[in-house]
Parts: C-alpha cells; sequence; structure tokens
C-alpha cells in the first residue's frame, strides 16, 4: 500500500493494500476501500461509505458526507460507489438521509469535477455526470445516462437509461429512457446515436421509435397511448420504455404536445 505521510485513516476504515493514498487524503470513519483504487490529493472519505474495486477518486472530491437535509438526525445510513468509477475533482456524493437507506453509484460511472449526488440518490451502471451537474435527493438515473453540463434535477425525479440530458437544463420532472432533451428540459427526440452506440439492435430501435410515436406524437391521452403503446411492445427495450410510464412517478412525467409546446402529464 502507498500511503502518502500526510494522509489520514481512521483506526476502523479497511483499505486493500493495493490502494494508493496520496497527500493529505482523509479517510475517516470505518469505510471500506476495495482494491486498485487511487485517492487523489486532499480527497476526504466519510463515514460509512464503500468504494468498489479499480475506483480512481481525484482531488478535493468529498464521499459519504452527511446529507444535506433539515431532517436528518444522524441516523446510520450508507454511502456506496461501485467498481472503475471516476471522480473528479471537487465532486460531492452524500450518504442517504433515511436509517439504514444508502446513496448508490454503480460500476463505471464518470462524475465529472463539481458534480453532487445528494442523499438517497440510486445511480445505475456507465452514468456520466458532465462537470457542475447537481442531483437533488431521491434521484434516480437509468443505466448509460448522460446528465450534461451545469444541469439542475429536481428532487424524487427519475431519468430512464440511454437518456441524454441537454445542458443548462432544469429537470423538475420524470424523463423516459432513450429520449434527449434541449436546455430547457423538453424532451426533442430520442436519443438514436446513443442507442446505437448501447449496442441496441436495429429491430429494437426501430420498436422503440414507433412507441415513442404513439406516445408523444398520436396526439392521444398519456395513458391511453401508453395503453396501446404497451399491446405494440414486443422487445426487450419496447418493454422497457413502457414500463417506465407505468412505474410510480412522484413528479409526472414530461411531455409536449404537437406543436411542441412543453405541458405537464401528472
Amino acid at each position: 500500500m502507498k500511503i502518502h505521510p500526510s494522509a489520514y485513516v481512521h483506526a476502523d476504515a479497511v483499505v486493500h493494500p493495493s490502494c494508493e493514498l496520496g497527500p493529505n487524503v482523509v479517510i475517516d470513519g470505518p469505510a471500506h476501500i476495495g482494491p486498485d483504487c487511487r485517492i487523489g490529493p486532499s480527497a476526504i472519505i466519510l463515514g460509512h461509505t464503500e468504494i468498489g474495486s479499480g475506483c480512481t477518486i481525484h482531488s478535493h472530491a468529498v464521499v459519504g458526507d452527511v446529507p444535506q437535509d433539515h431532517k436528518y438526525r444522524g441516523d446510520l445510513s450508507y454511502c456506496r460507489i461501485g467498481r472503475d468509477c471516476v471522480i473528479r475533482e471537487g465532486v460531492t456524493i452524500h450518504r442517504a438521509s433515511v436509517q439504514e437507506h444508502s446513496t448508490i453509484v454503480g460500476d463505471r460511472c464518470y462524475l465529472m469535477t463539481n458534480s453532487h449526488v445528494a442523499h438517497d440518490c440510486i445511480l445505475s451502471d456507465d452514468v456520466t455526470l458532465v462537470s457542475g451537474a447537481l442531483l437533488g435527493g431521491h434521484v434516480q438515473i437509468g443505466r448509460k445516462a448522460i446528465i450534461s453540463g451545469n444541469t439542475g434535477v429536481h428532487q424524487f425525479v427519475r431519468i430512464g437509461a440511454m437518456t441524454m440530458i441537454g445542458a443548462v437544463a432544469m429537470i423538475s420532472q420524470d424523463i423516459p429512457p432513450y429520449v434527449m432533451t434541449n436546455h430547457n428540459g423538453e424532451i426533442a427526440g430520442l436519443n438514436a446515436i446513443g442507442l446505437i452506440r448501447a449496442d441496441i439492435s436495429r429491430e429494437e430501435r426501430q420498436e422503440v421509435k414507433a412507441l415513442f410515436k404513439v406516445i408523444y406524437r398520436s396526439g392521444m391521452a398519456l395513458k391511453r397511448a401508453v395503453e396501446l403503446a404497451a399491446e405494440l411492445a414486443k422487445t426487450d427495450a419496447g418493454r422497457q420504455f413502457i414500463e417506465f410510464f407505468d412505474s410510480e412517478s412522484l413528479r409526472g412525467i414530461r411531455k409536449y404536445n404537437a406543436n411542441g409546446r412543453q405541458r405537464i402529464v401528472a
């Protein structure tokens, strides 16, 4: 293990021997740091935090600090980071605010400079937060989604898999899988390039496109459009698209009408 003399490691912390800890690193509390992790200068890891193998945490990142939640009263909660994540300079990730719950960052996530993951968020595998992206509490992000720079996401919002959120947006309602939004947070169409890069088959892409048209372009009420689309969904990607609409939403789902003006569907 390579630990700089100025680094501090709490007696209850467990750090794998293959890890590297740079100058002024602080690991305070019963954290677990997996194999082959590199912790950069002045990074801070607090509380009951688990870092998976192969992660790189850059300078001045703070992982596992207490939640910014007035209701939090010091209950035991956790912060769990998956394997092979990159956490860049100035990133903050807070532990959960609910007793025995966890803030979760999946495998291979890339959190760029000064992005923020609030308490009780759940990020699936391969999520990217671009510099300055801010997630409120209890946000859920699907796999391979990209949240562009300086975007704010309201608490309890769900963002589906392989979604591309435009830069400098304010996302206050749920965004379904496979779509793109503009900088106003309006749905701008399917993330066609993202689906190709994710190796989604041509058949699945065509079906998702057809389902998107039924739900967003038919002019039907959302409930009826989703019911009709569900009858048409045959592939895994299509069914996952429909399941998002059938799942509980605390914020409502973003939708725009035929002439492009946005409306909110509860």
